[in-house]
């Protein structure tokens, strides 16, 4: 380990997840501190950070307004086999926030994501606006003499923790995004990231058991891109944490100038299972899953995601790569954010039959509600943003009229962290006698596609084992079929 930067234990910041009451929501990632090693890594555990050398700063200069290097892109179809699950081209007015249905902030003093940052994050439309132009920016700005304090910048993540591969399937996130326009000279201490975690963090799950990758970062812009997987147990453990399993450092051409894919795939459906880094399209580095246990592979990747942007100052990262900000360091920088885009490909196909969602505002009813704030409803409204939750025992269930009989070939089932593992779909006719179409005792959270064959007016899933000690949890309950 380089001197000076000795790994501490967990330190992240907790918030209430709007869940169960008492539940709390984990947020925080901690980075790389081996300057002689390009591993790459983005962690939630602490690092003790040294600080910058002493002395007395310039004020730090001022970058100039940087518009977006193009006009935005429109979001690209998904490829052969897949769909779009969920997507956003950041189409508000100049100067607004993100849309709170699809996103949250992350705010507070970077010191408490447990990283060594020194920046503030704010919900302020100065560090995290759209620009009226098909774009996200996240900006970093200082004020003061001091490069190594006051600076303000953004992070934000998706409501949803859905974002995952079911069994035998295959789940891809891509966003186009143009680096901070700085270079080393000037650029020391930024730290863009585009990365997600583990949807079992949202239900109590520790870090970094619960997974961790990280699609995109660059320090000190040096005009690179990093990806890493966090797993297993910190410090140490099969993932060698808190590096965790990563690319090492790789060239990435003209990504502070203009706008470049990065996306991950998690393939569920080959063996063994992998999780796919890429560039503009190729292929640059692969896990398998088989290069840690199976205990370890299932806790950290078999279950959905949330996805986060941020655009960090300082911190244990940027330190192993000489350090910063500093006086050089101007003021202004931005990740500029094109589109992100969630695609899903199921095992078989995942195309619905003709006829559409026949649920979608159809009357929900459910054996109970958690509370007034998660009805039924919720989860035929089309919002991945609401959701419908159960009470904290088994059995419950959900179900929807369809209004008329029909028959039913298809159900999607968008999971909330707590999850369904052993249910059953059913229809019927007149509300109280039902016939069993699909059943399972190993469910797999995330987004299910199941093909099912029935008839009926009503259908419903019945949920005989939860998954967590929480109770069942439906973003969406999608019903297809003529």
């Amino acid at each position: 380990m380089s001197s000076g930067h000795a790994p501490t234990p967990p330190s992240a910041r907790e918030h209430s997840a709007g869940r169960p009451t008492g539940l709390r929501r984990l947020r925080g990632r901690a980075r790389l501190t081996l300057a002689a090693l390009t591993v790459g890594a983005l962690s939630l555990t602490g690092l003790a950070v040294a600080a910058a050398p002493g002395g007395a700063a310039a004020p730090t200069a001022a970058a100039p307004a940087l518009a977006p290097a193009v006009a935005p892109a429109a979001i690209p179809a998904p490829p052969a086999g897949f769909t779009t699950t969920w997507s956003d081209d950041f189409s508000g007015g100049a100067n607004t926030g993100v849309n709170g249905a699809d996103w949250k902030y992350d705010t507070g003093p970077g010191s408490s994501f447990g990283t060594g940052e020194i920046e503030t994050m704010t919900n302020s439309t100065s560090n995290v606006f759209q620009d009226g132009n098909g774009h996200l920016v996240l900006k970093a700005l200082h004020s003061g003499t001091d490069p190594r304090s006051g600076w303000t910048s953004g992070r934000i993540e998706t409501q949803s923790s859905s974002f995952g591969a079911p069994a035998g399937g295959v789940v891809m996130m891509q966003s186009s995004i143009q680096q901070p326009n700085l270079t080393t000279a000037n650029g020391a201490g930024y730290w863009p990231a585009f990365w997600m975690l583990g949807s079992t963090l949202r239900s109590g799950v520790g870090w970094p058991t619960s997974g961790e990758v990280d699609i995109l970062e660059d320090i000190n812009s040096r005009s690179s891109v990093f990806g890493t997987l966090h797993c297993g147990v910190s410090p140490g453990g099969p993932c060698n944490e808190s590096t965790g399993i990563g690319s090492g450092e790789r060239a990435c051409s003209g990504c502070q100038t203009g706008y470049h894919t990065y996306a991950v795939q998690i393939d569920r459906s080959t063996s063994p299972e992998q999780i796919r880094w890429y560039l503009d399209g190729a292929n640059y580095f692969t896990v398998n899953s088989t290069q840690v246990d199976a205990t370890t592979w299932a806790n950290a990747v078999d279950h959905p995601f949330f996805i986060i942007y941020d655009l960090a100052m300082g911190g244990g990262f940027p330190d192993a790569f000489g350090g910063g900000p500093n006086a050089a360091t101007v003021s202004g920088g931005q990740m500029n954010i094109d589109y992100v885009a969630v695609y899903n490909k199921g095992p078989g196909s995942t195309t619905p039959p003709a006829g559409g969602n026949l649920s979608q505002g159809k009357t929900a009813t459910a054996s109970s509600t958690e509370n007034a704030s998660f009805p039924a409803s919720a989860a035929v409204d089309g919002n991945t943003g609401t959701r419908w939750s159960s009470a904290f025992g088994d059995p419950q269930w959900l179900q929807v009229d369809l209004g008329a009989s029909h028959t039913i070939s298809q159900v999607k089932l968008n999971w909330e962290a707590a999850y369904g593992k052993a249910f059953q779909i059913q229809t019927s006719a007149n509300g109280t006698t039902w016939n069993t179409v699909y059943t399972t005792t190993t469910g797999t959270g995330g987004n299910q596609t199941l093909n099912v064959t029935g008839t009926g007016r009503y259908v419903r899933v019945y949920g005989t084992q939860r998954a967590t000690a929480y109770g069942y949890s439906l973003y969406e309950f999608q019903v297809f079929g003529s």
